[in-house]
């Protein structure tokens, strides 16, 4: 591990998503490669500038830190954020960039597999993988310690269980069969819910499952979700699920009570290009997408009489200024941050008003910025500017093997 100075230079690059190659030609090919906007959706950030003061911001890369390998996902944890690379590792970092040490050895899981995706419940680190399965690790408050991995999923219990009986088997290739609760391709995200009893995880073979986060075991899948690779999937506090994928909609599911299963509740179709990544206001009720076609569509809910008072999503704009695909997206209070295949992240305020300004453009990396996390990191006040304000982390790894911590400094409204 080394710490190194930020620098500006810029190269191109495209991601190598080797191994599996079912269903998702699309996902692994065109989700790094720009595709033609929407000009039929309006811009939210040409009106925002009349309507609203900017803020003042401040932004600075105070730390990069060397992987081996493709970035292919972070996740937050308290003090540490955690990386996932494609060859198989998993590393613990310590938020505050000033105590990192050159020496240390800060793996503290490997895998003989590509991470696409992790998610932290508790002492548990949720890591998913290309070879189709999901890893369970015990985690350690020392980051030096080796994490142990509890579980595989589906577990062998779980697969045993469903061996004996043939309706358990559903089709996966014109001349194979597995059981349902086998992923059958790579698992492309986790989410946990609200409630932390749920664990979901999305997969390129068009499915997502449902696993008991107390026992692991998995209570649900639901097959042809899509026509193509799932790339993307987030939750709502009040149960919304919302999926992103290849086949270029985004799918809002439920699971009403009194029903065993989730159902589909919508299809949002305004992307023309595979959906690469999605995030959800604090309070559930405005949905960012990202795709190929370089724009970020905003999502509100809306409520419809004559559905009886149910909640609609439908697209109010989009936010434009990347250049290339839209890779990644994170929320942090009233700030979206947006990695790109441009190799920049971005930084955008949703006001007041609902309008939207892009405050900071993030430079440094040297090839796609693959995944992103952000925290407030506290309220403070900087030289210079008399006004208070809040700071935000954010931590951006790319496929130039390179994770980016950043600390952004904006005026308090």
């Amino acid at each position: 591990m080394e710490l190194l100075p930020c620098h500006l230079s810029c190269l191109r690059d495209h991601e190598s998503q080797s191994g599996s190659n079912h269903l998702h030609p699309e996902s692994s090919i065109s989700s790094i490669s720009s595709q033609p906007s929407l000009p039929s959706v309006p811009s939210l950030t040409s009106l925002s500038q009349q309507h609203e003061q900017t803020p003042t911001i401040r932004h600075k890369c105070i730390a990069t830190l060397k992987d081996h390998s493709y970035v292919f996902s972070l996740a937050l944890s308290g003090k540490v954020f955690y990386s996932g690379s494609s060859n198989g590792e998993i590393r613990a970092w310590r938020q505050d960039s000033s105590v990192q040490d050159n020496q240390i050895d800060n793996i503290v899981a490997t895998s003989n597999s590509a991470m696409k995706s992790l998610a932290v419940l508790g002492d548990k680190l949720f890591s998913a993988h290309q070879d189709n399965t999901i890893r369970i690790w015990k985690i350690h408050n020392h980051l030096q310690q080796k994490y142990k991995c509890i579980a595989t999923l589906p577990t062998l219990n779980d697969r045993f269980l469903r061996s004996f009986s043939e309706k358990n088997y559903v089709q996966v290739r014109r001349h194979k069969k597995s059981t349902w609760v086998n992923h059958v391709d790579t698992v492309s995200a986790l989410a946990i819910s609200k409630d932390c009893s749920l664990l979901y995880s999305a997969s390129w073979y068009r499915t997502f499952k449902i696993w008991r986060t107390s026992d692991f075991k998995c209570l649900e899948s639901v097959q042809n979700a899509h026509n193509d690779a799932i790339n993307a999937i987030v939750l709502s506090k009040d149960g919304f699920v919302y999926t992103g994928s290849a086949d270029k909609t985004i799918k809002i599911w439920k699971k009403h009570a009194g029903e065993n299963k989730h159902l589909l509740v919508a299809t949002l179709e305004k992307h023309k290009s595979s959906v690469n990544a999605l995030a959800l206001s604090n309070d559930g009720t405005v949905l960012y997408s990202g795709a190929c076609d370089r724009s970020i569509l905003v999502w509100e809910r809306e409520c419809s009489v004559r559905g009886g008072g149910d909640m609609y999503m439908v697209v109010v704009g989009a936010l434009r200024g990347h250049t290339k695909a839209i890779l990644c997206l994170a929320v942090v209070t009233d700030f979206i941050c947006s990695g790109t295949a441009d190799k920049t992240v971005r930084i955008w305020r949703r006001g007041t008003d609902k309008s939207y300004s892009c405050l900071a453009v993030l430079e440094g990396h040297r090839r796609p910025v693959k995944c992103l996390t952000a925290a407030v990191d506290g309220y403070t006040s900087i030289e210079g500017v008399s006004e208070s304000g809040t700071t935000y982390m954010v931590c951006s790894g790319s496929l130039d093997y390179d994770i980016k911590v950043w600390q952004v400094w904006t005026t308090v409204f």
